[in-house]
């Protein structure tokens, strides 16, 4: 490899490299209590609603650096609309129906200020962050509202039972089935690599090389196979993994091999060429900020059943998790650019500094100080490879 394919090298995987160094300074820190079993579980389970809502941030992201600062409320609406719902005796399916419609008509509603009226996404979301924050007041009346429905605390991550059941080494005390669950997902995603490698190699499409291709599977195996043996030897799979596994593959299939996904990073890359090309841009924020309030519901369906109650403080602080795991990932503050996958390493650090802070215990607030001062570098970053280019 050349000084050039290096420096592309390294800079397209500094966050990758970072979230490594910060692990190994909390695994030391921690004297190893971050990479217990149960510490990797909560890593994902405590950290759900950052992951779901990170994926629509990023979309509102790619339009030209826009955001979304009413995902708190939102949350905090459609958990406490949940909370009533099932308090009444209405079943927990039905709930989750009407908060995921919930969030998607609210989402509707702001993209069409946004979209079809001209109003700045700041201004529309900004207001939305205080009418709905004092909504979820009034839906809940100033009170926790705790939710008893078992099934849907299973199904959605809540409760000491939201796992999927060991269906082959019951009572081992290792979780065979996550195991082989974890040794399939290996197996597929080197298949595919794989595949998609020989084909764009065989088209004449410019590759990294072999040897690079297979580094990266190997390691990217390595850390899949470690994550699994970990929750094998806890409870297996929490159920909100799942959530945010199908979340993310969902949406990484959009960005990457739909028209809308990109339609998003053209609007984000240049406006008025992609409105000279015939897109219809109005339509294009719509969409971004119709799909976050989808994701914000599910967000808070997430939550509801994480905190087993619905609470008026709910939500406080989600959209600048949300913001800060996408611009830390990769995104660009201006717009345009950003990947799934990078939103995804984002969350796992923001997520690994705040539970390694505290378990070490340092105060909440030195863990805001350090959040800032990781999001303030990650888009300086940015700024100057701008510069450079």
């Amino acid at each position: 490899m050349n000084t050039k394919s290096v420096s592309k090298f390294l800079k397209e995987n500094t966050m990758t490299f970072a979230l490594v160094i910060v692990i190994i300074f909390f695994a030391f820190g921690t004297g190893g209590k971050i990479l217990l079993p149960q510490n990797i579980n909560n890593l994902f389970s405590q950290n759900g609603y950052v992951f779901i809502l990170a994926t629509g941030m990023l979309l509102c992201i790619l339009t030209g650096g826009n955001i979304d600062l009413a995902v708190g409320s939102v949350v905090c609406f459609c958990g406490g609309i949940g909370a009533v719902m099932m308090d009444k005796g209405i079943s927990g399916f039905l709930a989750f129906i009407v908060m995921m419609l919930v969030g998607t008509a609210i989402g509707v509603f702001q993209g069409f200020w946004i979209a079809y009226m001209n109003v700045p996404p700041f201004i529309v979301t900004l207001a939305g962050m205080y009418a709905f924050r004092g909504l979820s007041n009034v839906v809940l009346n100033g009170y926790s509202i705790g939710v008893g429905d078992k099934v849907f605390l299973d199904v959605f991550g809540g409760g000491a039972d939201c796992y999927i059941p060991d269906f082959i080494g019951k009572g081992s005390g290792f979780n065979i089935t996550c195991m082989i669950a974890g040794i399939l997902v290996v197996a597929v995603m080197v298949v595919m690599n794989m595949k998609a490698w020989i084909r764009r190699r065989m088209n004449g499409y410019k590759t990294d090389s072999a040897a690079a291709e297979v580094g990266k599977l190997v390691v990217l195996s390595a850390v899949i196979l470690y994550l699994t043996w970990n929750l094998s030897r806890y409870k297996g799979i929490p159920t909100v993994l799942l959530w945010i596994l199908g979340t993310l593959l969902i949406y990484h299939y959009i960005t990457q091999k739909t028209a809308i996904g990109r339609y998003l990073y053209a609007v984000g890359g240049n406006r008025k060429a992609t409105e000279l090309s015939g897109v219809d841009t109005k339509k294009v924020f719509f969409i971004a900020y119709t799909n976050m309030g989808f994701l914000t519901g599910l967000a808070g369906v997430l939550t509801l059943a994480r905190a087993m109650q619905g609470n008026p403080t709910f939500g406080q602080g989600y959209e600048m998790d949300a913001i800060a795991a996408c611009f830390i990932g990769g995104a660009s503050a201006y717009g345009g650019i950003g990947t799934i996958p990078g939103m995804f390493i984002g969350a796992i650090l923001l997520g690994v500094i705040n539970q390694g802070m505290s378990i070490m215990g340092v105060s909440s607030n030195y863990q805001s100080v350090v959040k800032g001062l990781v999001l303030l570098v990650a888009v300086m970053f940015d700024v100057i490879s701008k510069k450079k280019e």
